[in-house]
């Protein structure tokens, strides 16, 4: 370790890192428009210039290596002149777009032309123009005259995402972006250079101009994508997802997350196969009723087919407190073995950066809460081979993709009896004799536990009837400042859907069961108190992060807190 001094702060640090890195480290800020901790160097846009003792001139934090008893200057007079002068550059030719621009109010050039500009330009002539509304690939608009030429995007794809297709061209004040002949920009990460792109140059074609920054909510989650369960933000307004973003998480995703879980993970919320209430089928039509009577029709029905002639297919899709319930719902209740979830895999989809084969975000969760079959004898394919042979009369089926599995749905049409809880319209619901319509992965409190461990916590972003009961509670909870989302949703449209779990925990008591549960906060202590993996886990204790199962401290951060936008 070294000794050096930066804004009369004596610090520690290793001789390998950068002026920028240590201070970032320990607390300093120092503007930047190409640096990122994820990307190579590129040390083009000359932002963090700082002034460093016995140096002839200023230096760029990003690529001056610490050295002992070096003494550096971030906030002198020279270093901001310096700030002053590089803003007055970039901004020479900047279009005035921030009334139209999709990046307006996440901007670092907005931020750092109130914090470190002078508010004036020396510079009379007419702006360049360049072109805008430029198809870089069929997920990404480029808008050539905000571009400053920091080459994020650019690094981002040859370096981490492996697939070099954006260049720069022409020379000078000439200089813009391209895709390379014959290519687009279409790799499975592409959105990723919106995130990092520090100006509105690159923009999602999906969320253009569909609402402000300021306009939504902005809720901390899980993707649902895949069994990585990328950290990331849903972002609302009006009680609609408009976009995901991700967020920052060393243990699992870093700062990226891939197209498909951006774009496709969500969709499903709003559709129109949501299923907006209960349903019960009457003399062969499925008639929209209550919640009451379609519980009592359910537990009715379900009193009679006791044991090992019904069977309960629970969700990878569904939280760890959802599945607890499920397998305490197969096991205590209906007393029976047949347990199992559906394998959701695409063969070959598979990378070394984000994307897995198993397209669920909580197989592993399912597995550890109790959905596991007790031999091979009642697992999964034992649970068809029962249904086409007519040993099995009755299924609870809770997976929302369920009707993919065909030869599932062709065994199920031979069932007495089929409840579906599910969030969305399909096969499966159209064979349903009850259906309990469930909330999605948006709309939830509770756990998801990835590939590798790592146990994360999903909040609501999205109202339901189900939350506003319990929101109560909720406010009360330590958790109570992402409570505060709700009330900027007023009085906009809201499912009556209710969590598999909630669902889980009603029949139960329709069906004899003492559960005391009324909170997905209630589930998890009893599993931190029955499962040894969770022992001395809380939801406060999970954070925004999650905890590493098996290992004795959270999930952490890069040594600091890297902020991309606001100083």
């Amino acid at each position: 370790m070294i000794t050096i001094t930066i804004d009369g702060k004596e610090i520690q640090t290793e001789p390998s890192k950068t002026i920028i890195e240590a201070a970032f480290e320990h607390g300093i800020y120092v503007p930047h428009f190409c640096w990122h901790p994820a990307l190579s160097i590129s040390g083009n846009c000359r932002m963090c210039l700082v002034e460093v003792e016995k140096m002839p001139k200023q230096v760029i934090a990003c690529s001056t290596r610490c050295m002992d008893g070096m003494v550096v200057h971030v906030n002198s007079e020279k270093a901001v002149q310096a700030r002053e002068a590089v803003m007055e550059f970039i901004l020479i030719n900047h279009p005035l777009d921030c009334p139209i621009c999709d990046e307006a109010g996440e901007c670092k050039l907005q931020d750092y032309a109130y914090h470190y500009s002078v508010g004036e330009s020396r510079f009379d002539e007419e702006k360049g123009l360049k072109r805008k509304r430029v198809a870089l690939g069929p997920r990404v608009l480029f808008d050539a005259e905000r571009c400053i030429s920091c080459s994020r995007c650019i690094r981002f794809c040859e370096d981490l995402a492996g697939y070099p297709e954006l260049t720069f061209v022409e020379r000078g004040d000439h200089v813009t972006i391209e895709t390379f002949p014959g290519r687009q920009l279409e790799n499975p990460y592409s959105m990723n250079v919106i995130d990092i792109c520090p100006v509105g140059a690159l923009t999602s074609r999906d969320f253009r101009f569909k609402a402000r920054a300021w306009d939504m909510s902005e809720t901390p989650g899980v993707c649902p994508g895949c069994a990585r369960g990328c950290s990331m933000d849903m972002w609302v307004r009006q009680n609609e997802i408009l976009r995901l973003t991700p967020r920052e998480n060393q243990e699992v995703n870093n700062f990226w997350m891939c197209d498909r879980g951006r774009l496709e993970s969500f969709r499903h919320v709003h559709e129109e196969t949501r299923i907006e209430q209960p349903m019960l089928r009457k003399d062969g039509v499925q008639l929209a009723v209550g919640w009451d009577e379609a519980l009592a029709a359910a537990a009715s029905e379900l009193r009679s087919w006791k044991g090992d002639t019904v069977a309960v297919i629970a969700s990878p899709y569904d939280t760890c407190e959802d599945n607890f319930l499920a397998a305490r719902f197969a096991r205590e209740i209906l007393t029976t073995q047949f347990l199992d979830i559906l394998p959701h895999v695409e063969a070959g989809d598979q990378d070394e950066f984000l994307l897995r084969e198993d397209k669920t975000p909580n197989s592993a969760g399912a597995r550890i809460a109790g959905v596991t079959p007790v031999d091979d004898a009642h697992n999964l394919d034992s649970i068809v081979e029962g249904l086409q042979s007519g040993k099995i009369k009755a299924v609870v089926v809770s997976d929302v993709r369920a009707h993919e599995h065909a030869g599932f749905m062709q065994a199920l049409g031979k069932a007495q009896f089929v409840v579906a809880i599910v969030s969305n319209a399909s096969a499966l619901t159209e064979r349903a004799d009850v259906v309990l319509s469930a909330s999605t992965f948006a709309e939830k409190l509770g756990t998801f536990l990835n590939f590798e461990g790592q146990l994360q916590l999903l909040r609501p972003a999205v109202n339901t009837t189900e939350n506003e009961r319990w929101m109560g509670a909720f406010a009360m909870s330590r958790l109570d400042k992402f409570a505060s989302e709700f009330d900027r949703w007023g009085r906009m449209k809201r499912y009556d859907a209710r969590s598999a779990g909630r669902v889980f925990s009603l029949l139960a008591q329709l069906m004899g069961g003492k559960w005391g549960y009324d909170h997905p906060e209630d589930i998890f202590e009893e599993m931190a108190k029955r499962i040894e993996a969770l022992h001395g886990l809380t939801y406060e204790g999970l954070g925004r992060w999650g905890v590493r199962l098996g290992s004795e401290q959270p999930g952490h951060l890069l040594p600091y807190k890297y902020s991309d936008v606001r100083p």
